[in-house]
């Protein structure tokens, strides 16, 4: 991509984490300031709404609407909307210097990783912000009708 060339002509480091990024909430931003503090530059990729139909609630927001909210936090430098099922292919395109996921996956399940360490770069599993997930929160909502 010519972002990150042009990224790396001048030196920068990048970083690159990914989800689908519903229901933005503390955690996720808890994640992307972590990815945000390991490089000069933020790539966020999002999983197009056609990959997350799959699951049964999901998205509540539109792709456009997730990118547009990710896009405007001071810690991201660029949202990607990738369609595939994992975002192999774009970590393959971007090649980040630090690919960081949260600390509910273990390095062998990291999409990518692999392609990240054999250019030397590295995979960070960052602490989770405990008591916030998206689906957990769905989860609450469906049963007692609580609000958001």
């Amino acid at each position: 991509m010519q972002l990150t060339r042009d990224w790396r002509g001048q030196g920068l480091k990048i970083a690159f984490t990914n989800g689908c990024f519903d229901l933005l909430h503390p955690g996720h931003i808890s994640l992307i300031d972590r990815a945000r503090r390991e490089a000069d530059r933020l790539i966020v990729g999002l999983n197009a709404d056609s990959s997350l139909r799959r699951r049964p609630t999901r998205p509540v927001q539109t792709e456009v609407a997730r990118a547009t909210v990710l896009a405007s936090l001071k810690s991201v430098d660029a949202v990607v909307i990738f369609s595939e099922d994992t975002p192999l292919h774009l970590i393959d395109a971007l090649e980040p210097d630090v690919l960081v996921k949260g600390a509910d996956y273990k390095l062998d399940q990291v999409v990518g990783a692999d392609l990240v360490l054999k250019r030397g770069g590295k995979v960070l599993l960052a602490d989770l912000v405990r008591g916030h997930s998206t689906t957990d929160t769905l989860k609450r909502v469906a049963v007692t009708g609580e609000q958001i």
